[in-house]
């Protein structure tokens, strides 16, 4: 794929970050969004960007010893964008989905080639306390990604959607090709929403667009609402760890890498319409427009106890655990059928959890200095 300019919203949260620091290293231009949101602790956040190379004063923030954010914009002024320290083709702006103007300034300067949104409010059990962020940064938010690709055209959206669409079905593995018409939680109600969104500008307005369910994702640098994370901080600290439907819970957990290359395959891989789409038995995977979705899942569910267990043997220390009953939104199973993906791309997923959590306990005890 030759070098292109490539906007991530999302940049300073975990699969941005990832994928932001593999396009660098490839020689594309990046352009990164984030608004830098509390839901889980800003420090991380920061972290990430730092990490990229993203500095300005602490006088513009007001923030002592934080990654500082660029300064407000005017109404008319164009957005702000601060240029990394380590990478000479990596920008960054904070900016809400929300800001429609800011939006659209941004792609009428940029002029993207392809956009990655993967910027949302996550979290299941979250919206049950905070239903309105949901609504505005995922589905306003993803309306102005999708009308500023209407204003400039670019040659790929690709957009992250989540096995939580698969909701109340039971039929394992889950396939693209299911119905995932009855959400759990309106975290997975959101993510619907915006693959029928994007279908509907796909189908009015050929802008190309790949969902990308993801399963499960975990590693260096994750998210501390995350299992993982969560689990390895309580069992350092010697304190309980919670763990949901009395332990019976299957996840397919997947490696960070393996999301950043499914990414990375299906970006210079546009849908094309499918000529075998029939409107009689309509396909949910596809459309008679450039529309597609794919699961990016390890393929190879394991036993939340299986899991623990594996946590355990890499931090050499054994947990407490706290059996609870399950929690409302979640869903005791997920199984990702990736054949879809494996024909596209050839790549299918594959790094053992046992590999995975090893790779995230040594980032921890570094970053943390455990």
């Amino acid at each position: 794929m030759k070098p292109e300019k490539i906007l991530i919203t999302g940049a300073a949260g975990f699969i941005g970050f990832h994928l932001a620091k593999r396009l660098l290293q490839e020689g594309h231009k990046v352009v990164g969004l984030d608004n830098i949101n509390d839901y889980y602790a800003v420090n991380l956040k920061y972290a990430r960007l730092v990490e990229k190379g993203v500095l300005l004063t602490p006088a513009i923030t007001g923030r002592a010893g934080q990654m500082p954010i660029a300064p407000k914009r005017g109404r008319k002024a164009a957005p702000e964008l601060v240029a990394s320290i380590h990478y000479p083709n990596y920008r960054f702006t904070k900016m809400h989905l929300e800001d429609s103007k800011g939006i659209m300034d941004l792609f009428a300067r940029e002029k993207f080639d392809f956009v990655v949104h993967l910027a949302a409010q996550a979290g299941v059990r979250y919206s049950l306390k905070n239903p309105q962020a949901y609504i505005d940064a995922n589905i306003t938010g993803t309306l102005n990604i999708l009308e500023a690709c209407r204003a400039y055209p670019v040659r790929h959206l690709i957009y992250a959607s989540s096995s939580s669409v698969y909701g109340l079905n039971s039929l394992m593995p889950f396939s693209v090709q299911h119905s995932v018409d009855h959400p759990v939680s309106l975290y997975a109600a959101t993510k619907k929403a915006n693959e029928l969104m994007a279908h509907t500008y796909s189908h009015l307005f050929r802008i190309p667009s790949t969902g990308l369910r993801f399963f499960t994702v975990y590693g260096p640098w994750g998210r501390p609402d995350m299992a993982l994370f969560l689990f390895t901080k309580a069992i350092l600290e010697e304190k309980p760890i919670e763990v949901y439907n009395n332990g019976n819970m299957l996840r397919d957990f997947t490696f960070i890498d393996d999301i950043v290359e499914g990414i990375l395959r299906l970006l210079e891989r546009p849908p094309l319409p499918d000529s075998a789409w029939n409107s009689d038995h309509p396909n949910p995977e596809s459309s008679a427009c450039c529309y597609k979705l794919y699961n990016i899942g390890n393929s190879s569910p394991v036993q939340l106890m299986d899991f623990i267990k594996a946590l355990e043997n890499s931090l050499q220390k054994k947990a407490i655990i706290k059996m609870m009953p399950i929690q409302p939104g979640d869903v005791p199973a997920t199984w990702a059928d990736t054949s879809s993906l494996e024909k596209v791309t050839s790549f299918k997923p594959g790094t053992s959890v046992e590999l995975g959590i090893e790779r995230f306990v040594a980032w921890y005890r570094s970053y943390f200095k455990v």
